[in-house]
């Protein structure tokens, strides 16, 4: 049985999706989507005004301690007593639990030692986001929710938590996360939902939605490196738009065709620039989810 079955109507108008062993399922949105709304129905923390929830076989709403403790949950809000320091707090939590994770090692992967003289008030957001994964981890749950798991993370934590992720995942957790971060969830995800204004408007593996996406529109981002504060031409072909992302990295997107390559060499030539590197670039979910969100009508 999957480990999440949830079908939610009213509330957040059709959201349905599945997530199973041994696999990241991640909730994809901008803010406000639905996706925090979403997880806390399936967590049976809200009740939907309509429609089944099923978690690991059972309606989770309700007082259900066993099914608690085969669940972990870390809350976007952190949802720590600031008064605590993390050490202590954490293997109290642990104690809850008839078989533990071996928690001193998880202190030490996640480099909480580091700052446990600290009580949680004191903490940096990033901190407070490795006290709380250890927490949801410490029951050693087969079901982990994780309400955006990588916000406030410094680049080395981020990698920290995305390896301890990976390691879940292969040792047959049922992992559920959000994230607004496109380069999170390409990285980390077996299987996407892509949430808008409630709804679920797209679903499938990273390769699934981006090969799709690449078959209906054909469009291809060429990126290319040339000096800082290059004049951009005036007059670009109809359905390109080339700007400059960073100083001396420039973008063309649209490219559906060998004439628009031809144009952008043309420019190229005229102007004298020969680009010190140049990559046509594989679609990423964020141009899929860009697509996307510019189709979709405001519901709102």
């Amino acid at each position: 049985m999957p480990a999440l079955n949830n079908r939610m109507l009213r509330v957040l108008h059709s959201v349905s999706l599945k997530a199973h062993p041994g696999q990241v399922t991640t909730l994809l949105g901008s803010n406000g989507a639905g996706k925090s709304t979403t997880l806390s129905c399936a967590q049976g923390l809200l009740r939907p005004d309509s429609g089944s929830i099923q978690l690991l076989g059972q309606d989770p709403y309700g007082d259900k301690p066993e099914l608690r403790s085969r669940v972990g949950v870390m809350l976007q809000d952190g949802g720590l007593p600031p008064s605590m320091r993390p050490i202590p707090l954490l293997r109290h939590v642990a104690s809850l639990y008839r078989n533990p994770i071996d928690l001193d090692a998880l202190i030490k992967r996640l480099d909480i030692e580091s700052f446990a003289s600290r009580t949680i008030r004191r903490l940096s957001g990033g901190q407070k986001q490795r006290v709380a994964l250890a927490a949801a981890l410490a029951g050693d749950p087969e079901v982990v929710f994780l309400d955006e798991p990588s916000a406030g993370l410094d680049p080395q934590s981020r990698q920290v938590v995305f390896d301890l992720i990976g390691d879940l995942r292969d040792a047959g957790k049922a992992i559920i996360l959000t994230t607004h971060l496109m380069d999170d969830a390409q990285k980390l995800s077996d299987y996407v939902y892509i949430i808008d204004r409630g709804r679920t408007v797209a679903q499938g593996s990273v390769s699934e939605l981006t090969t799709l996406a690449a078959a209906e529109q054909q469009t291809r981002p060429v990126s290319f490196g040339a000096g800082a504060g290059l004049a951009l031409p005036d007059a670009v072909p109809a359905g390109l738009h080339l700007s400059e992302t960073a100083p001396g990295e420039y973008r063309l997107d649209g490219v559906r065709s060998p004439d628009h390559l031809l144009w952008l060499t043309t420019w190229w030539a005229e102007a004298g620039i020969l680009p010190h590197h140049l990559s046509l670039q594989a679609r990423s979910l964020e141009d899929v989810f860009l697509e996307i969100a510019q189709k979709e009508p405001d519901n709102a």
